[in-house]
């Protein structure tokens, strides 16, 4: 009986990465984490929208790069040494896509219970809550649980990946430069390099 209680108890709970965006805690489900990647080059792409900051080479790969903080109308931070692009893949149109998350800062891996997810009031957020799954109690403050596959609707994420397309094709008759090197997802409760700790994060806030 106790040995099912406690595989209960370990579907009902998800790892989160938590990450700093202009000034607030979120987190992304770390099965849609690909990889964590210090900020570099960023190619603006001509004629796509301002919330496409641009496309990076990912081993020979083109992925897009998106800010948040412009799609949701928030003040842009400048990049510092804690600015990285979280590389997630999501799903839009029952079609896959690999895309870049600029991040102000990384946080932490932490675990969070079903229960422990509460509703996102309609008020006192600063993004729709159509782009939330609901927050959790992290510390004094809570965390907003993104979910990263409502935050591009279908026409947007076309946009996305026309932008990546056409460099790609552009890349195709040039030498790739190097390949960008990854950071360490941090483990349970701790941080990745040149990343904030939470309680660092928290005082920034």
């Amino acid at each position: 009986m106790a040995t099912a209680t406690k595989e209960r108890e370990v579907v009902e709970q998800q790892q989160y990465l938590t990450f700093l965006l202009a000034g607030e805690e979120y987190a992304i489900s770390i099965l849609e984490v690909k990889e964590i990647i210090e900020y570099d080059t960023v190619t603006a792409v001509p004629k796509t929208p301002k919330w496409i900051r641009g496309v990076i080479n990912l081993r020979g790969s083109v992925v897009p790069v998106v800010d948040l903080a412009v799609k949701f109308g928030l003040e842009q931070k400048p990049v510092t040494k804690t600015t990285c692009i979280v590389i997630v893949e999501t799903q839009y149109e029952n079609q896959n896509t690999t895309m870049g998350v600029i991040a102000d800062a990384v946080s932490q891996v932490m675990d969070i219970a079903a229960d422990e997810v509460q509703e996102v009031p309609a008020f006192g957020t600063r993004i729709t809550v159509d782009y939330l799954d609901g927050m959790a109690q992290l510390g004094k403050k809570f965390v907003l649980l993104l979910d990263i596959d409502k935050v591009l609707s279908a026409d947007e994420a076309v946009d996305l990946n026309e932008a990546a397309s056409k460099v790609q094709e552009e890349e195709n008759a040039a030498p790739s430069p190097g390949p960008t090197e990854a950071l360490p997802i941090p483990d349970d409760g701790g941080t990745a390099p040149g990343t904030e700790d939470n309680a660092a994060a928290q005082e920034r806030a």
